[in-house]
């Protein structure tokens, strides 16, 4: 068995829209029965044209979140969310998260949280609102998002040792402590608890063999379980990712252009097209970086909170690209 990771805000949170799935007419039709006449007439009506029930359904779940902006809440659609553009400020109530507060509740308050942008206009990273495709999942399908995730992809990507929560990623035979800085040195604490309540946005524990299965799936290698017209609808871009082309020097060089796709994002890589996601929580960090044209990819993951390994990804994509060598990776700065 590989040592399993604690991944937060990686690229498996593109598992979401891959889960979501239509319910059986069963299941849809007792949703249906609950509802107001008006308002079941107003799901059917908007069903037939082009609409499913479920896609129906799950728009109207996300109408009834009231923003601070009300109009451009009621426009809000599940892509909004799982492209980070509802308009709410970068990691809102991340704080609240961190300190123990319970996802319900931070969920209901979204509707107080500042905005940045009016909905659908600009892009703001978000962990706890993100996570709203759970209860949508849930709303339309009658199952839990972990549950789907597990059912539809672990199992037929053979995905084994990937699970859910702290109690499946200490339950490994083997799995990576998390180390924390002490004086000059690192010592390994035990994993924290706070990201784990929120599983569509960090709540997935993974070995790097499980990550490349995941990466082999998302060049087009399982189109029985992720199909090419789904993989092509996930990696489009949808909103620009300028804060993306600073900070570090790989970035500022390397980066012509920077989107978010559906839980992706989607960089002009020197002229490439590459498909990426890094994600950090206290001791753990991971990165996934791929070139879909040249069918590449590469994971990193590391169970410390040391910078170094970042570098990794991208003297990689140089090599693979043929582009100038450049210390992505500086030993002797420990950067």
């Amino acid at each position: 068995m590989m040592k399993r990771f604690a991944l937060a805000s990686l690229a498996l949170i593109a598992l979401a829209p891959a889960a979501f799935a239509a319910p059986s007419p069963a299941f849809q039709q007792a949703i249906l029965a609950e509802l107001a006449p008006q308002k079941r007439a107003e799901v059917q009506g908007r069903a037939t044209g082009g609409n499913s029930v479920h896609e129906v359904l799950a728009v109207i779940l996300l109408n009834n979140l009231q923003l601070a902006d009300a109009a451009g809440s009621a426009q809000l659609t599940v892509r909004d969310v799982l492209a980070h553009r509802m308009g709410l400020k970068f990691h809102t109530f991340d704080r609240d998260l961190e300190d123990g507060a319970p996802y319900p509740l931070l969920a209901a308050r979204l509707g107080s949280a500042p905005l940045l942008c009016p909905p659908r206009e600009c892009f703001g990273y978000q962990n706890v609102a993100f996570s709203l495709i759970g209860d949508v999942v849930f709303a339309v399908t009658g199952d839990f998002y972990t549950r789907l995730v597990e059912k539809r992809l672990f199992a037929p990507l053979g995905m084994e040792d990937s699970t859910f929560g702290r109690d499946g990623l200490e339950s490994s035979e083997r799995w990576a402590r998390p180390h924390v800085r002490a004086g000059r040195g690192w010592t390994a604490v035990r994993p924290r608890e706070n990201y784990y309540r929120v599983p569509p946005a960090a709540g997935i524990n993974a070995s790097v063999a499980d990550m490349a299965r995941w990466a082999s799936a998302q060049l087009g290698h399982r189109p029985d379980v992720l199909s090419q017209a789904l993989l092509t609808d996930l990696h489009a871009p949808v909103v620009r990712t300028r804060d993306q082309l600073g900070g570090s020097p790989w970035r500022r060089t390397r980066l012509r252009d920077a989107h978010y796709g559906t839980g992706w994002r989607v960089f002009d890589y020197a002229g490439e097209t590459a498909v990426y996601h890094a994600g950090a929580v206290q001791g753990y960090r991971a990165m996934i970086g791929l070139l879909p044209r040249r069918d590449v990819g590469i994971v990193v993951l590391w169970n410390s909170e040391s910078a170094l390994p970042s570098g990794l990804m991208p003297t990689f994509l140089d090599r693979i690209l043929g582009l100038p060598e450049e210390r992505w990776v500086d030993l002797v700065n420990g950067r």
